[in-house]
């Protein structure tokens, strides 16, 4: 078997960290098998690397080596690529293609980025990887190859499979073998390494003199966080090479082409508005109208108190802190003897409305419906409104915002007139 380190130097590969060399050992052993890999690990820390070395070592090596960018393929082409189409199959389709699944029989196939792949292609990616059938695009035969499938994204897999964006069995059936890479910020012995590496490389290209880290310069290389990985450091080292006169690099110099922000920073936390946040929202609301409610009630046993009493200004005292719950300390109502006679004339018909009250004894609250109802429509008119506008009518994001389908957004949207 070969050595972790005559691989690294094989394909290239620097560093010394515990999982990094972990990663490799796992893509040795594996590759004499026909087992299917998963390569994870975010985006930039060098995925690509892992289905070389599995290929290059398996009885597979003298075969066709494939890498396929999942994501970027267009949607209604993807298939077609993968497993090829009859001429005639849809509109440009002018001869029969080959996919690469055929022209890739008895070699290996890279997918990167398959967490991309949509769910239709997902199925006809399942169905190769239990029993080596495919069908190409516009015809009814089936169509049998022997590939190794090795695959590799940075989408968190298990939130993927919750939203229903990738399909739970074929993901335990990729991920056989799970081999994930480090980010680079894991790896700080590595970075320093790495960056001599890519400055050698860089002056040579350039034919110019190696740039050189002063030792502060070197621990703020090693403070930074390094979102983009390698790729990050990599063309931070091209533009430094580039660019700068003195060849000896200060800290200084280097944080001005580093991110200000970007320094070992708690990871952010996203701020899409969930369902929670309406949901919230939405019992504040309800709360308010309950008080509303509350309030018309009191209103109401004030008012039949009001028509049986003999005197207005007893009722006054005697409900003094309900009158001020509802009209304030300021407005609190002050009756005089016009008063008096209003409250009495209305008194003389007291029994009549005692007795449309004591009928409609639901009025109130069929009131308090309608307002809710109403109030209700407004705020998600308003929400959606709101939205559509901080993405320039751009309905997946505002759907995504909203916490909704893009579907139920389009719906809304027709229902509203917008």
């Amino acid at each position: 078997m070969e050595s972790i380190q005559s691989t690294k130097q094989r394909f290239g590969i620097i560093g010394n960290s515990i999982t990094l060399n972990r990663a490799i050992e796992k893509a040795i052993q594996v590759a004499p098998t026909d087992i299917s890999v998963l390569v994870t690990g975010e985006s930039g820390v060098g995925k690509e690397s892992i289905p070389k070395i599995i290929h290059s070592l398996s009885h597979r090596k003298h075969g066709k080596y494939i890498a396929v960018n999942c994501g970027a393929i267009p949607e209604g082409t993807i298939d077609s690529e993968l497993f090829g189409h009859e001429k005639g199959a849809f509109t440009g389709a002018t001869q029969t293609r080959s996919g690469y699944f055929e022209v890739a029989d008895g070699g290996t196939i890279f997918l990167d980025e398959v967490g991309e792949l949509p769910l239709t292609t997902q199925v006809r990616l399942l169905r190769v990887l239990e029993n080596g059938e495919f069908i190409k695009v516009g015809s009814s035969k089936v169509q049998k190859t022997n590939v190794r499938i090795v695959a590799a994204t940075n989408v968190n897999m298990f939130e993927a499979i919750n939203k229903e964006k990738f399909r739970e069995d074929l993901y335990y059936r990729l991920s056989t073998i799970d081999i994930n890479l480090p980010p680079l910020r894991e790896r700080q012995e590595d970075i320093h390494l790495l960056f001599r590496k890519f400055a050698s490389d860089f002056a040579l290209k350039y034919k110019m003199p190696t740039i050189k880290l002063a030792d502060e310069a070197i621990l703020l290389l090693k403070k930074f966080r390094w979102s983009g990985n390698i790729r990050q450091l990599r063309n931070v080292a091209e533009q430094v090479s580039v660019l700068e006169q003195n060849r000896t690099i200060s800290s200084d110099t280097l944080r001005a082409y580093l991110p200000s922000n970007n320094i070992n920073l708690p990871a952010v936390i996203k701020t899409t508005k969930s369902e929670n946040d309406f949901s919230s929202e939405r019992e504040i609301l309800y709360k308010v109208l309950f008080d509303m409610k509350s309030d018309l009630n009191d209103l109401k046993k004030l008012t039949m108190k009001l028509m049986k009493a003999e005197n207005v200004k007893d009722i006054q005292k005697d409900n003094e802190g309900l009158i001020q719950k509802i009209y304030g300390e300021n407005d609190t109502p002050q009756y005089d003897n016009t008063n008096d006679l209003e409250v009495l004339a209305l008194s003389e018909n007291k029994s009549e409305i005692i007795e449309e009250i004591k009928t409609d004894k639901y009025h109130f609250a069929e009131e308090i419906e309608e307002v809710e109802t109403l109030s209700l429509h407004d705020k998600e008119l308003e929400l959606i409104k709101k939205s559509l506008e901080r993405h320039n009518g751009k309905r997946k994001l505002a759907a995504d915002e909203l916490g909704i389908s893009e579907r139920t957004l389009y719906r809304k949207i027709k229902q509203f007139d917008l």
